[in-house]
């Protein structure tokens, strides 16, 4: 690597990058990173993770600080593929290798209240919210915001964990008990009633480049995301302004690397912002065959200090998920011919990530579907009936 190279942080392919992380967003950004002439390394508990089956991984803890020292001396920038991560060993790393992310927007992200107050301080919407200390307090909030509202815990939580919807006054001290058993702080929103729940991945590299991916109208199934729609189904007005919003938050926090905006879209076109992540996200699987560039390599060119790549959008898709209880069925339709498919005129393209075993609501993999339009790929969704929803 050049000297110049070296004095603007721009790591270039044939060097190492470490993951915090091997599970199935490691392994894309692996995968997508090896094409580029990346090699990698992952930090994960779990023998044999999904990462480390197309990289190196180091197993141990995420909170082991010898490994996390192991894998400073080996990468030469280190990125997060999960946000929980721990922050002293962030911290530590910052001091002895490269983290382009950095750890305030982990610290900031990781605590629901903290990445509200951020977010308003951009100037982008979020839902009126509470910090709640007691039952008294929340069923102060809950006269205050009406029903239903939104219990949720601070830290951790994901995939619809650590939050109540409050339907009635009776519930207040059973959800402000059931949540508060792990004495963590909790915060209560307003409930928005949205048309549609909306995301979208924006990009900003350490130079503050900023480029931002088409809006996916998402669908949510007990809590998991199903299906991600891109072209999201609404005017071309508000899927710009969602991009905006994303842009806008990207460059207010300092992010380095993707930051996922999750928004809501109510009846009378307002856009407030839900949650953010700062990775890879779920709603952006669809850019590995959708887009000239993936959200995966994209990552790896943030990080890098590379130009950020072209997020235009080369064909409607529909990603959907693959849980534990839809691989074997979804195997099974491997193995014969895809009549549906060939009928639709749809193309289906699957990613399964390795995992070992296949639990009922566990995240196995997704399928992009391409297709002309999005009923044509929702047509070929229901017609295999592998997800019967």
């Amino acid at each position: 690597m050049s000297e110049t190279a070296k004095d603007m942080k721009v790591i270039l392919p044939g060097s190492t990058i470490g993951i915090l992380g091997g599970g199935q967003l490691g392994r894309m950004m692996a995968n997508a990173g090896s094409a580029m002439g990346y090699r990698f390394v992952a930090l994960d508990p779990t023998p044999d993770a999904p990462c480390g089956q197309v990289a190196r991984q180091i197993v141990a803890a995420y909170d082991d600080r010898d490994a996390a020292k192991e894998l400073a001396e080996r990468a030469d920038v280190i990125t997060y593929e999960f946000e929980n991560v721990d922050a002293g060993v962030a911290a530590m790393l910052m001091e002895q290798s490269y983290v382009p992310q950095g750890s305030e927007l982990l610290y900031t992200t990781q605590h629901r209240l903290r990445e509200k107050r951020a977010i308003e301080a951009a100037g982008v919407k979020v839902a009126p919210y509470a910090e709640v200390r007691s039952a008294d307090e929340l069923r102060e909030a809950v006269s205050r915001f009406g029903l239903p509202c939104v219990l949720k815990t601070a830290t951790g939580g994901y995939d619809g964990k650590g939050q109540w919807v409050i339907r009635g006054e009776a519930e207040v001290d059973e959800a402000f008990e059931t949540l508060n058993r792990a004495g963590t702080e909790l915060v209560v929103e307003q409930f928005i009633r949205f048309q549609k729940e909306l995301s979208v991945i924006a990009a900003r590299s350490p130079q503050g480049e900023i480029r931002t991916f088409p809006a996916a109208e998402n669908i949510h199934v007990d809590n998991i995301l199903h299906l991600s729609i891109v072209p999201a189904r609404i005017d071309a007005e508000l899927q710009r302004e969602a991009e905006r919003l994303a842009a806008r938050i990207a460059e207010g926090l300092g992010a380095v690397g993707l930051i996922a905006v999750e928004l809501f879209l109510t009846e009378d076109g307002e856009l407030f912002v839900n949650e953010l992540a700062p990775r890879p996200h779920n709603s952006g699987h669809y850019t590995m065959e959708a887009c000239r560039t993936s959200q995966f390599e994209q990552h790896v060119r943030a990080v890098c200090g590379l130009p950020l790549g072209d997020t235009s959008l080369l064909t409607p898709v529909v990603m959907v998920n693959v849980l534990g209880e839809h691989v074997e069925p979804l195997l099974a339709l491997v193995a014969e011919q895809d009549a549906s498919a060939e009928r639709l005129g749809v193309a289906p393209k699957i990613h399964l990530y390795g995992k070992h075993e296949a639990k009922p609501k566990r995240k196995m993999g997704h399928v992009n579907v391409l297709a002309e339009n999005a009923e044509q790929a929702l047509a070929w969704i229901s017609e295999t009936n592998i997800w019967r929803v």
